[in-house]
């Protein structure tokens, strides 16, 4: 069990400063080994790429005690996957697939104490990104670069049950059509905020962004993919290329498939057909709260409410949920492949 003297179940989704850290350098054009370090600065140029020209790519996985006691990560071979072509994308030398998972395991390991236990609905949250790091003045890549992962606990999503929140329509584009929302960018990030913070002022939790070739499309929000139910129960996925392909998202389709036998539509989504009623639920599916249930859209004025209301999640996203969780806890055998034993 953990030593550290935490109220887990009371953590928020907060950075804390655990024991160790990995990094590695790319110079010369290789990666050297890389190695934990207590140290938790970065010391950088004033003129590093990363600072000037946003050139980063970044993942997010998380670290659980199962229900058995072990420590074990979800799928981190889909975290090292996108990251890869991530930073080819970008002209970043890629860090090595068996390498991140390597590191992840090690990371995790230098900080096996700061892993909440079982069924304190914590986690250990593991923060994987590389950038630019060294000095570039003319618009090019950087020539040098840093591959770092930290780890945090962080609190249970909900507390007290997910409760249903209500999202807008956005008059913001969140990528464009071909450019970086496919990709984990920093930069597809920075250009939430203030949408997301005009989204906070206003009430809503969350903006949902349309494509922005026609704008009549549903794509994402700033930090989620976002699923809907069918009035025949089924899952129905928004399709596009510049929706960022989430793991859990990628999950949540296997799992309807295999374990509840439901049908799965990956297709492009008109926002007419969810003011038409075409959905009985919504949701927003991501790392940090596996599913976020959406009780209402606000289109400009215009509500849009869905069946399964704003008191608690709908019957088949709870299914999905507790299958998921259950899956990524222990109490579910997973599919092969999907859980690294850590500890």
């Amino acid at each position: 069990m953990s030593t550290k003297e935490l109220d887990w179940g009371n953590l928020g989704f907060a950075y804390h400063v655990t024991d160790k850290r990995f990094v590695a350098y790319y110079k010369d054009g290789k990666w050297d080994e890389g190695h934990l370090t207590d140290d938790p600065m970065i010391t950088m140029s004033e003129d590093a790429g990363v600072l000037q020209y946003s050139q980063s790519v970044f993942e997010g996985l998380k670290a659980y005690r199962t229900e058995d006691g072990h420590v074990v990560a979800f799928r981190p071979d889909l975290n090292a996957a996108r990251m890869y072509e991530g930073a080819q994308y970008l002209e970043m030398p890629p860090f090595p697939q068996d390498r991140f998972i390597d590191a992840v395991v090690e990371t995790v390991r230098g900080n096996l104490d700061w892993v909440p236990p079982y069924g304190s609905g914590a986690t250990l949250y593991i923060r994987p990104y590389m950038f630019g790091i060294s000095p570039v003045i003319g618009v090019k890549p950087a020539d040098e670069y840093m591959f770092r992962i930290f780890c945090t606990p962080v609190g249970p999503y909900f507390k007290g049950g997910a409760k249903p929140i209500s999202v807008r329509i956005s008059d913001f584009d969140r990528a464009a059509p071909r450019g970086t929302g496919h990709i984990k960018a920093g930069l597809n990030y920075a250009m939430s905020l203030h949408a997301i913070v005009d989204a906070h002022n206003k009430g809503f939790a969350e903006n949902i962004y349309l494509d922005p070739g026609t704008r009549t499309k549903i794509e994402e929000t700033g930090g989620a993919n976002i699923i809907f139910v069918d009035h025949d129960g089924n899952l129905v996925i928004p399709k596009s290329s510049s929706i960022l392909p989430s793991i859990t998202r990628r999950s949540l389709v296997d799992v309807a498939k295999t374990y509840l036998g439901l049908k799965v539509n990956e297709r492009e989504v008109a926002l007419s057909e969810v003011k038409g009623g075409a959905f009985t639920e919504c949701g927003l599916c991501g790392t940090a709260a596996v599913i976020s249930p959406v009780g209402r859209i606000d289109d400009h004025g215009e509500e849009i409410a869905f069946p399964s209301g704003m008191e608690k999640m709908g019957p088949v996203l709870t299914k999905l949920y507790d299958t998921l969780t259950g899956i990524q806890m222990g109490r579910l055998e997973a599919p092969a492949g999907w859980i690294k034993v850590i500890a």
